[in-house]
């Protein structure tokens, strides 16, 4: 009888087609003389190439929540590329060191985009990824970042979840990839004034470009840990499981069109 129900069981996992395969491996790469540490993800049962996703980090650093994101990417079929925008692994566990951080990078305009270009140098170049279609997801920092990265000119799409638009740069250069924006309406980080002068931006560019605003969703709504931490630091932080899963649910979306998958 065991042996009977053992053998089931392997032909019905045997009967299913690209029986998810989901690998993470660290990855040591280098911009310039600064060590980064990030990591790729991707489903190893799919065969083929197929389109790549740079994950860019809120300002705490590279944590649970961003290494999640890059699996929900895997899982959809995609390489992930979870990108170290502070060297070394950097992190840090307190709002004064993460703005600290921040502040550091974003303060430093070639800085990000000499080691976003690097992270995705990282994820172009691996053997399961198509370099002529490739895409950016950030979160709060990050956001910020695939939106100043959106003129590079060489990225498919980016989706940026709960954004602060305050860092967010206008350029003259058109706005080439496709801009989803993914935002709390009750997010007290981004003022009205930001939110239009975004959107001003985006249309003086002709970008194409979706703008959402998610009803009682403040900062950090998609990370798990946020309610939590805006408690401990008395910060607008919360995560809101019903916006988390329509925010990604119109980001999934949004990246099969960009890269035409059905």
């Amino acid at each position: 009888m065991r042996r009977s129900i053992a053998a089931g069981l392997l032909g019905l996992a045997l009967s299913v087609p690209g029986y998810a395969a989901v690998k993470e491996q660290a990855v040591t790469y280098k911009d310039g003389d600064t060590t980064m540490k990030g990591f790729i993800v991707y489903d190893d049962a799919k065969k083929g190439r197929r389109p790549g996703i740079v994950v860019v980090h809120e300002w705490w650093g590279i944590t649970k929540h961003t290494r999640a994101e890059a699996r929900r990417f895997a899982r959809q079929g995609y390489t992930a590329f979870v990108a170290d925008m502070y060297g070394e692994a950097k992190s840090a566990d307190n709002p004064k060191d993460a703005s600290g951080l921040m502040k550091s990078l974003l303060g430093d305009p070639a800085a990000v985009q000499s080691r976003f270009n690097a992270a995705r140098a990282q994820l172009a170049k691996h053997a399961s990824v198509d370099p002529k279609k490739i895409g950016a997801s950030g979160y709060c920092m990050g956001g910020t970042v695939v939106l100043n990265m959106a003129r590079a000119g060489d990225l498919a799409a980016v989706a940026a979840f709960h954004p602060s638009l305050g860092g967010y740069k206008p350029a003259s250069e058109p706005v080439k990839a496709r801009v989803l924006v993914l935002n709390g309406a009750d997010d007290p980080f981004n003022k009205p004034d930001q939110i239009d002068a975004f959107k001003k931006d985006m249309d003086a560019a002709k970008a194409d470009y979706k703008f959402i605003n998610y009803p009682d969703a403040v900062h950090a709504f998609t990370n798990p840990e946020a309610s939590e931490k805006g408690k401990k630091y008395n910060l607008p932080l919360a995560y809101n499981a019903k916006v988390d899963k329509q925010s990604k649910a119109e980001a999934a979306k949004f990246f099969r069109a960009a890269f035409g998958k059905k």
